[in-house]
């Protein structure tokens, strides 16, 4: 079985951008485009984030989202400001399939309970951004990587799990955008302490990274400049890979 490749796509304002190490980050194109262009590929789910809404302390932009859910043919995920059990059921009710936290695992946990009691731990999942301490450790961020919040993601991932998520984003803050490959022993810490699924996400620079994550115990893995750059060079082309070649990669 083929497991879920998913692109993870990074909403500034109203335009999809992608970062480096989760900063400078640079126009791809407008949502909509992006979206339809990935309708045309056999994609199992499209993770779409707003970068900027916490920082912001707004809402998501929910007109944009209907917008997008409209457009869009592909089971669709967003994270990005949301903070109530209301913002929740206004983003299902629009069409999307489950909606990811990450600030609100520190300020709002127990919005990760009512979320899985009401509407099923399939519906929400919890975003883990991680750096490498110099220690050989790793430091877990919130607001798009300016606020440590532990010291210790294996315990956070666990806390996570306990709370209700019935899936975990886990992001590679240093290897985010650099195509340099997959932190896989952060992939491996995480996954070996938690028995719901984990989406790995950050460094993929080919299709044969893929595999890397998926070997160390990801049940998932996302990428973002894999899939909306052409090569090293980064020119912009939104692009997957076929079921036929996805299987050949995992075979």
């Amino acid at each position: 079985m083929i497991p879920r490749v998913i692109p993870c796509l990074l909403l500034a304002g109203e335009e999809l951008v992608k970062t480096v190490r989760f900063a400078e980050p640079r126009y791809v194109r407008d949502p909509v485009n992006g979206l339809s262009r990935l309708n045309s590929f056999e994609v199992d789910e499209i993770v779409l984030l707003d970068i900027e809404a916490t920082r912001e302390e707004r809402q998501p932009r929910f007109s944009l989202l209907e917008h997008l859910a409209d457009e869009c043919l592909i089971p669709l995920a967003y994270g990005g400001g949301v903070t109530t059990l209301e913002d929740v059921k206004r983003i299902l009710g629009i069409g999307l399939e489950k909606v990811i936290v990450n600030t609100a695992m520190v300020d709002q946990p127990s919005l990760i309970g009512e979320v899985a009691t009401t509407f099923g731990s399939q519906a929400i999942a919890v975003s883990i951004d991680a750096a490498l301490r110099t220690n050989g450790g790793y430091d877990v961020y919130v607001e798009g990587g300016s606020r440590v919040v532990s010291h210790d993601v294996v315990g956070y991932a666990r806390q996570a799990q306990e709370l209700g998520a019935g899936e975990l984003l886990l992001t590679s803050i240093d290897r985010d955008g650099t195509m340099e490959g997959y932190d896989v022993e952060l992939v491996e810490r995480v996954c070996a302490a938690v028995s719901v699924p984990v989406i790995a996400c950050g460094g993929a620079g080919n299709r044969g990274q893929l595999v890397d994550p998926v070997r160390r115990g990801a049940s998932a893995v996302a990428a973002g400049s894999l899939f909306v750059y052409q090569g090293r060079g980064r020119g912009v082309l939104i692009n997957f890979p076929s079921r036929r070649q996805l299987a050949s990669i995992f075979e």
